[in-house]
């Protein structure tokens, strides 16, 4: 495994690291503590030494189950969750410094952690960036030593921008794969300059990178796969990165033809997040073990090469940029 800075948290952080919006076996049924914690300590096992959850995760059983394994470890390994969306209606209004602070205090103790070492605003809508006071918060909270570290997770990158404004964030988690770019172009540069952390969540865009999604998939109907693929539940960008499936499809087909044999599309599309040096960790997640060990290995396969790049921005180019470069 290797390691990046994390921003100005000054944390070394494992560059594939692990995100547990599914950890509990898969989106939809029941959460499998079992299962949660084969994945957690076969990545740790693995040499990860990040790991980010959310409250709402599972109604916070993903929480309790990466603090029960934290504990339970001798390795040191970094915890990041996030707040704010059990806030509903998810409304710029209900963000209050008395209900976050709830909500933290509530991850502590679901945790068992005496301190978080990041704490994220969990996609929050964009007003809230223009609240000192809700950003305030989060310094009191780091003198109470309830926290170490506090950063964003954003749906779009013009709040990825604004965040930036804010010396205390120090991390800045956004959707960033082959099918969504336009970070690298916009925000990248800047958090380079203000020494802000990269987390990179949904690489696969939701399982289509993995090259094993056709029109003909069906998924459960719990899944967000399944019922918020025009965003009726949250930010569509969430899910397959707000891109039509159908065309989703045909745009893997183009990349499995540019790969070849050359190594499995999944592991490929992690390694061309890796291929930008301002990413300090990427997060996919896993619905078991084997996954996690694929992931891992898909960072030491070869750099893809500078055709490569291209031609990938190529497809993206042509299937996708002109809807989804002015949404996110």
């Amino acid at each position: 495994m290797k390691y990046r800075k994390l921003g100005k948290t000054g944390l070394n952080v494992s560059e594939v690291s692990l995100g547990t919006w599914q950890v509990g076996g898969g989106w939809g049924g029941s959460f499998d503590d079992k299962v949660a914690s084969g994945i957690i300590h076969e990545a740790i096992d693995q040499g990860i030494n990040f790991i980010d959850t959310a409250d709402v995760y599972d109604a916070g059983m993903s929480e309790a189950a990466v603090g029960k394994i934290i504990r339970e470890r001798k390795e040191e390994v970094f915890v990041a969750t996030k707040c704010g969306r059990q806030i509903q209606p998810h409304v710029s209004e209900g963000y209050t410094p008395k209900v976050l602070r709830g909500y933290v205090e509530g991850s502590l103790r679901n945790m068992k952690l005496d301190t978080i070492d990041l704490i994220q605003l969990h996609c929050p809508p964009t007003e809230v960036y223009h609240r000192p006071e809700i950003f305030g918060l989060f310094e009191n909270l780091k003198k109470e030593g309830k926290i170490k570290n506090m950063g964003v997770s954003v749906e779009k990158v013009e709040e990825a921008l604004l965040a930036l404004d804010y010396q205390n964030v120090t991390t800045v988690q956004v959707i960033f794969n082959m099918f969504r770019p336009k970070p690298s172009e916009k925000f990248f540069g800047q958090a380079r300059s203000k020494d802000c952390g990269i987390i990179v969540r949904v690489p696969l865009a939701s399982g289509l990178l993995s090259g094993k999604i056709d029109g003909d998939t069906t998924f459960h109907p719990e899944d967000h796969r399944n019922f918020n693929r025009n965003g009726e539940a949250f930010d569509k960008g969430e899910t397959f990165s707000g891109i039509d499936l159908d065309r989703g499809v045909e745009a893997v087909r183009e990349l499995k033809q540019l790969f070849g044999d050359r190594a499995p599309l999944a592991a490929l599309a992690i390694r061309w997040v890796l291929m930008f040096e301002e990413v300090s960790t990427v997060i996919p997640g896993a619905s078991k073990p084997e996954q996690v060990m694929a992931n891992v290995k898909a960072a030491s396969i070869a750099p893809l090469t500078n055709e490569e790049m291209a031609a990938v921005r190529d497809i993206y180019d042509k299937y996708f940029k002109a809807e989804i470069h002015p949404q996110w």
